[in-house]
């Protein structure tokens, strides 16, 4: 059978298709990793704000214990103000990371769709080269047959001239 003459092609295609294959599969990993950090940021300040709850009745009961004046409670709302703020950050840095996981799924959309499109090229450029070998077998197949007639006439008429 003779060479296909897109082969090369077909190749460069099959390498695109493994390159797709792999961005997503990469591309999936990035937005496993941005989603269990958006998970783990979210507990960290459920843990917080869970922790600052206890700190401020903490510190309530042992002011309750020794009767600190107003200085105390001052002291106590500026600490309850700054866990406050601390977990203000870390809510505004969740909201970043949720802009981060919806840029991860956009990426894997979009790899996805490259994914598909290389796997259709391929596909295309594999039926060419299977009815490209079909056609040249057909043809194979009438120039033997051919080939056969005339070696048939051939001994058909050698027999006949005796």
């Amino acid at each position: 059978m003779p060479q296909y003459r897109l082969q090369t092609l077909l190749e460069i295609r099959a390498r695109a298709k493994e390159a797709a294959e792999q961005a997503f599969a990469i591309a999936m990993q990035e937005l496993a990793a941005e989603r269990q950090r958006l998970k783990e940021m979210e507990e960290d300040l459920e843990r917080r704000k869970a922790e600052r709850q206890q700190k401020v009745m903490a510190y309530l009961a042992d002011v309750m214990k020794k009767g600190v004046g107003a200085g105390g409670l001052n002291m106590m709302n500026r600490f309850e103000e700054r866990l406050k703020d601390e977990e203000a950050q870390c809510a505004l840095e969740i909201e970043r990371q949720k802009e981060a996981v919806k840029a991860a799924e956009d990426n894997v959309e979009a790899k996805r769709h490259e994914m598909a499109e290389a796997a259709k090229e391929l596909k295309a450029i594999e039926k060419h080269k299977e009815s490209w070998q079909a056609q040249v077998r057909k043809e194979r197949e009438a120039r033997e047959e051919l080939t056969q007639e005339e070696i048939g006439n051939a001994l058909h008429l050698m027999r006949s001239r005796r």
